[in-house]
């Protein structure tokens, strides 16, 4: 494919060498006349390991070349890759003005174009960025329509410092937000010779998985300082802890605690969190984001709370009381405070849990259920169909499998509070639905 690539910085660098060195046609632009010199000479404007090779040899084969002209690039090209950077203003907003600017010129170039041209956002920018401030911009100049005279995509890279070359021919995933069909697929073929898999979403998806990517890895970086600060102050080495914990590929490193859903909950996670924070203030150790996890989950149960009551409805059917499917464990359940300040503030509260039954509890649960939370004990309901058919409000609180079946019978005037990421809920349920994270 023939690409112009604008911004050459570490991104567009080693995006435009190993894209011509996977067979495409790259011309690279940029403000600063030294890089296009450097460049020029067949020498990469950036320090990354392997990167002089492959542009001494794109340029030598005549596969990547520069210019400052931005109406021959955009008219010789197929796709734009618009790859300039989105710094932080002072008060910690991203500057637009490069990506707007660069974007204002793509525009004013395909005003002259005939043929369907493809802009593809490589820069990082916030959830409706692309739709909203971009597109706008690019139809303005251009005096076009998106998706008639020309695509649009967001195309997230993933390129850490130092082994960019080798993440972009080695991916675990290639992201493509697009605008249309046609536009994801002009995307697809640039990554032709790349074997990943590819996912093709929304411009909106696409620009938030960026984000979350680098906000995981920020909070992965301080979650093992913290944890190896604490360990250091008993005498532990942390680099020991933090090995031992990355060996657990079933739970650790895994999706099993990356869904987006209902607040954690049960026997463990809450009291174990609160120990290690309260020993951390015990040894004078500051831990900022483990001291944040408890009040963020009690953040996540207000925020199902508001669901309900912005409802209007009063009559309220809890699915699921245990902190997740197949136990009858009712301790630091997360739905036992949503079902309280819903009965405290004047709710007609149902509950059913085919496991959480006095009748059948021992030990601590029938305890803590009897002794801890009683006027819970007096709302439960044995019958999963009175409880669904007599409410306004649905909660369904753990991925039961009884409970699947539950949208598809809702009436058109109930409620479906979602807490679990029921498959279907939305498009299943004749009624109203409100999932938690989506």
């Amino acid at each position: 494919m023939r690409i112009s690539l604008f911004g050459l910085g570490y991104v567009g660098t080693v995006s435009a060498a190993c894209l011509a060195a996977s067979g495409h046609e790259v011309v690279g632009l940029d403000v600063n006349a030294r890089k296009l010199d450097t460049l020029r000479s067949g020498r990469a404007p950036v320090i990354e390991p392997g990167l002089d090779e492959l542009v001494a040899e794109a340029t030598a084969a005549g596969r990547l070349r520069v210019t400052d002209d931005v109406q021959a690039a955009v008219g010789a090209s197929d796709v734009s890759l618009v790859c300039v950077g989105t710094p932080n203003r002072p008060n910690g907003s991203i500057d637009l003005a490069a990506v707007e600017t660069v974007c204002r010129q793509i525009g004013e170039a395909l005003a002259s174009k005939d043929d369907y041209h493809v802009v593809v956002i490589r820069s990082t920018v916030l959830p409706g960025t692309v739709r909203n401030r971009l597109v706008p911009v690019i139809e303005g100049a251009a005096g076009k329509t998106a998706g008639a005279g020309f695509g649009v995509s967001m195309n997230p890279e993933f390129l850490r410092e130092t082994s960019a070359v080798a993440d972009f021919f080695g991916p675990s995933v290639t992201v493509i937000g697009e605008l249309d069909e046609r536009s994801g697929n002009a995307v697809e073929a640039i990554y032709d010779a790349i074997d990943a898999p590819v996912v093709r979403v929304d411009l909106e998806t696409a620009e938030m998985v960026k984000y979350a990517n680098n906000a995981f890895h920020a909070t992965k970086v301080i979650f093992a300082n913290e944890i190896g600060n604490l360990a250091k102050a008993h005498g532990i080495d942390g680099r020991r802890v933090m090995d031992i914990l990355c060996q657990d590929s079933q739970l650790n490193i895994s999706p099993a605690y990356l869904r987006p859903g209902y607040a954690f909950g049960g026997s463990c996670l809450p009291k174990d969190t609160r120990a290690l924070v309260y020993r951390a203030k015990e040894l004078d150790v500051e831990a900022p984001l483990l001291g944040a996890l408890l009040p963020s989950n009690e953040l996540h149960i207000r925020r199902a709370i508001e669901f309900v009551e912005r409802s209007g409805h009063k009559k309220v059917g809890i699915l699921g009381l245990s902190f997740k499917a197949g136990t009858d464990d009712v301790r630091e359940s997360p739905m036992v405070p949503l079902v309280e300040t819903l009965v405290g503030r004047g709710y007609e509260v149902a509950v059913y849990d085919e496991h959480v039954r006095l009748s059948k509890l021992v030990g601590s649960n029938k305890s803590f259920l009897e002794e801890e939370i009683p006027h819970i004990a007096q709302l439960m309901r044995s019958d999963l169909d009175e409880v669904v058919a007599e409410s306004e409000v649905v909660v369904v609180g753990n991925s039961t499998p009884a409970f699947r079946s539950v949208p598809g019978r809702l009436r058109s005037d109930q409620l479906l509070v979602d807490l679990v990421g029921m498959d279907g809920g939305a498009t299943a349920t004749r009624g109203a639905y409100e999932g938690i994270c989506w």
